[in-house]
């Protein structure tokens, strides 16, 4: 779940895409790129706790959990952008990551946000 509150005109998650289309749909209005950027750090317990199941091998769940909880986060601050331009769509969406120093990652989710219509 995401530490941020849903946007105040939700966009419809079918709306949220990584291709320049919607079928079904055409775009009236180009609202230009949207971000949401979250960095996030490591605790040092979570990274004890990280280290000691790497012992045990597989998947890393204090780490899956960290990750996945920074893209809702920043996922949901794009659309928050999008909403306050007036978007309803959101077409090129993108992921990036890298970290900004030892320990401290940044996620940027990222695209263009569009207003379409039903193509009549």
């Amino acid at each position: 779940m995401s530490t941020y509150p849903p946007p105040p005109l939700t966009i419809n998650p079918a709306f949220t895409t990584t291709a320049f289309e919607l079928p079904g749909y055409r775009i009236v209005h180009n609202l230009g790129v949207v971000r949401g950027i979250v960095v996030r750090s490591r605790n040092v317990f979570a990274t004890i706790g990280a280290g000691l199941q790497t012992l045990v091998g597989g998947d890393i769940t204090l780490f899956t959990q960290l990750c996945e909880k920074t893209r809702q986060d920043s996922f949901a601050m794009m659309t928050l952008h999008a909403s306050q331009l007036g978007a309803n769509a959101v077409i090129g969406f993108r992921y990036d990551a890298n970290e900004v120093m030892k320990g401290v990652t940044e996620v940027l989710a990222y695209g263009t946000a569009v207003v379409v219509e039903p193509i009549q």
